[in-house]
């Protein structure tokens, strides 16, 4: 197979690069240079938010492009139609987030989708972007030919946004951890190196069209997550369960402040962790244990990686004073672990 991946040196496309050569197969990427693909990676220079970025593209073929552009819908756009005449399948890693708020819990990939996004649009916002570069991918390479993978949360070694980092790095602190309730909270989320061959499946099998793309709800609970962070870190870390209402009302925000958690009967319960996902699991997803995920993020820690700053977006995590303030607020608590 010949596969070009435009990006491919972070995270989601970097999985892809190295499990496609992990198949033997022969590998394209595109990116600006800031980061080096594996050697045996054939590497083209470009960048697509500038005049003639995608110059290098001009020749070639492939079986299929992966594309995990996340910012102005265009430069999918350009991309994909430039491309449309020699490659095979045109697979974009999307988001969840492209249907229309809030979904109801078991949603779909029939589910309303948010409106104003455009395949030609510049950046306007996460959610419109991304369903912007769907449309895009769409309009190149028709229904037929598009893989749309609506991923939920990512996790995994390699993490560029910082979630399971933050929670491994904290908990390595050692002392009391506030770990939001419940400690049941059942999870949704993916392994990035699942992801990747799940990817690397669909355009073997030449699957096309919406995938919703996370593990099963309950593959892993909150409890289950934080305990394997405060195992494998042996920093002898106490994870203080701590109710979501007393949470909620330090003004402490879900999902940035407390990675990965949201409040459970909440919207954002039902959008990150209420996924109808058995389209993907029928048609080859497979998901490796919670141990797997934390075990190996935390020796890519340990190893030298480290989370990149990503200039526009909030910092992940809590605030050392908050916690330890909230901390003393639970203490007093009913149904607080002590």
């Amino acid at each position: 197979m010949r596969l070009l991946v435009l990006g491919g040196t972070e995270f989601a496309g970097r999985a892809v690069v190295e499990a496609a050569l992990g198949r033997g197969w022969e590998l394209t990427v595109l990116n600006r240079g800031r980061h080096q693909p594996p050697p045996a990676v054939r590497a083209l220079r470009g960048d697509r938010t500038a005049p003639g970025g995608l110059a290098e593209l001009a020749q070639g073929e492939w079986d299929a492009v992966v594309d995990t552009w996340s910012a102005a819908p265009r430069a999918v756009h350009e991309a994909a139609r430039l491309l449309a005449g020699r490659a095979g399948r045109y697979v974009y890693v999307s988001s969840c987030s492209v249907y229309a708020w809030a979904p109801p819990f078991g949603y779909a990939e029939d589910a309303p989708l948010v409106a104003g996004a455009a395949p030609d649009a510049e950046a306007t916002d996460y959610m419109r972007d991304k369903r912007g570069g769907e449309l895009a991918a769409l309009d190149a390479f028709g229904a037929d030919r598009s893989v749309l993978v609506r991923s939920g949360l990512i996790l995994g070694p390699c993490e560029n946004i910082g979630r399971l980092p933050w929670w491994l790095t904290r908990i390595a602190r050692g002392g009391p951890v506030l770990a939001p309730g419940p400690r049941e909270l059942p999870l949704q989320y993916v392994d990035v190196r699942d992801l990747a061959e799940w990817i690397l499946g669909a355009v073997e099998r030449e699957l096309s069209g919406p995938y919703n793309l996370a593990g099963p709800r309950g593959h892993a609970t909150m409890g289950g997550l934080l305990e394997e962070c405060a195992r494998v870190t042996g920093s002898g870390a106490r994870l203080r369960w701590t109710a979501p209402e007393v949470v909620l009302d330090a003004g402490i925000e879900p999902w940035t402040q407390l990675p990965v958690w949201v409040p459970p009967g909440s919207d954002g319960e039902a959008a990150l962790y209420g996924m109808d996902v058995s389209r993907a699991v029928r048609d080859g997803l497979r998901c490796r244990p919670v141990e797997e995920t934390v075990r190996d993020t935390w020796a890519w820690l340990e190893s030298g990686g480290v989370v990149p700053p990503r200039p526009g977006r909030p910092p992940v995590g809590l605030d050392p004073a908050v916690e330890a303030k909230v901390l003393g607020v639970a203490a007093g608590v009913p149904g607080t672990t002590p």
